[in-house]
């Protein structure tokens, strides 16, 4: 618990608001809270004042709820991934003991809250940033977190097997990384945002492996933006899977579901 007396100061607020923060007191509250001592606290302050991500400076972001940790250079989960998160614990919940698999992982956000809210969740998790993959360890027990380019990551006895797959890959079309935030631009790995000349290189190879991981009745779902969504969708339709676009216009969020067929009965 923080030493530091409360209220903030109103030069910590200043010095927050004339480095561009333009949430300066709720972010002041926050580091406050976070640092155990004064000369933490301005550290913190200082690397805030920097640039440095405030989820970076913290070492944690929320995500639906939950604390989640990050560490610099790996991808901070945004709001609207929130959406995809809900859909697939929505999805997760209609089966019996899931396995669930969240590729392009990051700090695990996404498998973390499928693995709190589904019960009997068996989660898994990969990426191919070590560091990244070092940050979900944190999140998730360390032997459900593989390293390696999205399937070939996973153990080969999840086949098949898979009731929910979830993909928050990168989807930045390359030559719109540089207008991205500086926050995302300048203190995530390129891996982690690049997705290529239309941004859909990486969804289309989790939408082409999708089908012969996938269980039978298994889901993919992938987020995208509402600009790119049609071509995600039929990228889906062309592996043979019952699709569905889901939007929330109150966080600018878009996912794309591709379902198995089930097994004849």
């Amino acid at each position: 618990m923080s030493t530091i007396p409360s209220p903030v100061t109103p030069a910590l607020v200043a010095r927050l608001r004339a480095a561009g923060c333009v949430y300066a007191e709720d972010e002041a509250d926050l580091l406050v809270a976070t640092a155990g001592d004064p000369a933490e606290l301005e550290a913190m302050v200082r690397r805030r004042v920097e640039g440095l991500p405030l989820e970076h400076v913290l070492g944690w972001a929320e995500f639906c709820g939950r604390r989640i940790a990050v560490e610099p250079g790996v991808f901070v989960p945004r709001r609207r991934t929130e959406f995809l998160a809900r859909r697939a614990v929505a999805v997760a919940r209609g089966h019996s003991a899931p396995v669930v698999v969240d590729l392009c992982c990051g700090s695990g956000a996404i498998a973390a809250v499928l693995a709190a809210e589904v019960d009997r969740a068996e989660p898994h998790a990969a990426d191919v940033d070590p560091v990244a993959v070092a940050c979900a360890r944190r999140n998730l027990p360390a032997d459900r977190v593989h390293h390696g380019d999205l399937f070939t990551a996973l153990p080969p006895g999840l086949r098949g097997r898979v009731a929910v797959l979830v993909a928050n890959a990168p989807y930045v079309p390359t030559a719109e990384l540089a207008f991205m935030p500086a926050d995302a631009r300048l203190h995530e790995a390129v891996v982690a945002l690049d997705g290529g000349p239309d941004g859909l290189d990486l969804q289309r190879r989790v939408i082409a492996g999708a089908p012969r991981w996938l269980a039978p009745g298994g889901t993919v779902l992938i987020e995208t933006s509402a600009r790119q969504s049609p071509r995600t969708a039929a990228a889906m339709r062309a592996a043979g899977l019952a699709v569905r676009t889901l939007t929330d216009p109150d966080l600018d969020a878009t996912v794309v579901t591709g379902t198995l067929s089930p097994s004849p009965t």
